[in-house]
């Protein structure tokens, strides 16, 4: 999306002709759906500016920007390359706190920026101008002074404006950059925000709160951030079901009014002492001993319960061990919430996750191309980690999957490679993953696994979630956050049904 000149714009008064000429002006992906209202208060704006100086109206402006990801929209916004300028357009009657609200709001989320920032509110239906002050008051402007911010700014940025937002700047994982986490520099989504208000809304004892989403809605950020939250007033606890990892150690040292308890081989710690709040990451490995133990806890320090868990509706009901999201879900008492946006992954990525685990799925599209995924084929056992090899050379990281007995001999991989259970709340630029012999489609379309309860049975860890391949396959897969690629090792037929949907 490229900068626009408002005046050149505004000559136009018709809303369809005008959102016509906008999106020719500014390569829009989309039309842009201008009310009258909107049009009138831009022209108001920009003949006002020119009233006073007419050198304004060669001006161009970021018109109605929306964040990737985070759905964050902004009216006018002037880039260069040490200062922004930011003008937020309003028609009728609206509060000083509303305005400021949203200028404060402006502000937190253009900050990765790292530039000089101004902002300011036009409202047309009482010729009002107002600007945020560094302190974060709201005070009357006059146009001279913002004509002047406005032509003594430098050199405007021209190029597409969604390249100064990659997602890297402002979506973490809290175990994959801790560091920035501790320093809040993340944001959250509309609806991640909308979620976390509810929550916190109800967060009285003894209520039992979750959220679920596909793996990449932001379930663990959402999570830790609540927890921070919470811990303002008091200590809390965090129950985490996934790996121990040195950054989550980090978190727990540096965190002091949050505690961490790791909770290994299915059972939940002794806890010593009394927390205001428990929390619990990765809530689909619960099992029912684990529940109860969380519940008597409840009960007996009268405090409130938010749990993050994931859905495995994709998979087929032969790969879905009862798990905490069943248990969770049969609660009489459970409030839950559902995550719906990807914000780590690609709409691309997300598709071909949906395909290869159902090829049927709804959800899927099996025109669609994937250039972001590459499937190759083993004849062999030398073949497999050869191909593996040349995927982690690429930068590919070799996500293990526990329940596939192929992956047993290929210990001459270099270090990129991570176990299945080591993956949990992690994401990496790009993951490669095994499909051996044992994996088949069935008539429904879902991928299964031949002799699932045999794996059931021989898997030696107690995590619900490790317990089939296909689980494996689907949490691996989807810590990629850029690139997928895929071995298939003699397995002709799984191998022609990922190129039928894939060209």
């Amino acid at each position: 999306m490229k900068p626009i000149n408002i005046y050149a714009l505004t000559r136009l008064s018709d809303p369809v002709r005008l959102s016509r000429l906008e999106r020719q002006m500014s390569a829009r992906k989309n039309h842009l759906k201008i009310k009258s209202w909107e049009t009138e208060g831009l022209k108001r704006f920009s003949e006002k500016l020119c009233a006073v100086s007419e050198k304004t109206t060669e001006l161009d402006y970021y018109y109605s920007f929306v964040m990737p990801k985070l759905g964050k929209e902004f009216d006018l916004l002037r880039i260069s390359e040490d200062a922004i300028i930011n003008i937020e357009l309003k028609s009728g009657n609206v509060s000083d706190e509303a305005i400021r609200y949203q200028l404060q709001q402006n502000r937190y989320y253009l900050s990765t920026l790292s530039k000089t920032m101004y902002f300011y509110t036009y409202v047309s239906g009482t010729d009002r101008l107002v600007r945020l002050t560094g302190s974060g008051r709201l005070v009357a402007a006059e146009w001279e002074e913002l004509c002047e911010q406005l032509l003594r700014q430098g050199t405007p940025y021209r190029g597409d404006i969604e390249d100064l937002f990659q997602e890297e700047k402002f979506l973490i994982s809290p175990l994959t950059d801790p560091d920035r986490f501790l320093r809040q520099e993340y944001f959250l989504t509309f609806q991640q925000r909308d979620i976390k208000k509810q929550i916190l809304k109800n967060v009285v004892a003894p209520t039992i709160q979750g959220f679920t989403g596909f793996p990449g809605t932001g379930k663990t950020i959402l999570l830790y951030d609540i927890a921070m939250q919470l811990s303002h007033r008091d200590c809390v606890c965090v129950f985490h079901l996934g790996s121990h990892t040195p950054e989550l150690e980090q978190l727990d040292q540096r965190l002091k009014r949050i505690d961490f308890y790791y909770c290994e081989n299915g059972s939940i710690p002794q806890i010593q002492k009394k927390y205001q709040a428990i929390l619990v990451d990765e809530g689909h490995r619960l099992n029912r001993s684990m529940l109860h133990t969380v519940l008597k806890l409840r009960d007996q320090w009268q405090v409130p319960v938010i749990i993050s868990y994931d859905r495995e509706d994709l998979l087929a009901l032969s790969e879905r061990a009862e798990c905490g999201a069943d248990i969770l879900e049969a609660l009489p008492d459970f409030l839950h919430y559902r995550l719906t946006n990807h914000i780590r992954r690609s709409s691309e990525l997300s598709a071909f996750i949906r395909c290869i685990i159902r090829t049927g799925e709804a959800g899927a599209n099996r025109n669609r191309s994937y250039p972001s995924v590459s499937v190759s084929y083993a004849g062999n056992l030398e073949e497999t980690v050869r191909l593996l090899r040349i995927c982690q050379n690429e930068g590919y990281t070799y996500i293990r999957n526990s329940a596939v007995s192929s992956t047993a001999d290929a210990d001459t991989l270099s270090e990129m490679t991570t176990e299945i259970s080591d993956a949990a709340c992690k994401e990496f630029a790009a993951v490669v993953m095994l499909l051996d012999d044992s994996f088949f489609y069935d008539a429904q379309g879902y991928l299964c696994q031949k002799n699932t309860a045999a794996a059931h049975t021989a898997a030696v860890s107690d995590d619900p979630v490790s317990h089939s391949a296909v689980r494996n396959l689907f949490h691996g897969l989807s810590r990629a956050k850029e690139r997928i690629a895929i071995v298939v090792s003699e397995n002709l037929p799984v191998f022609d049904t990922l190129l039928s949907f894939m060209h």
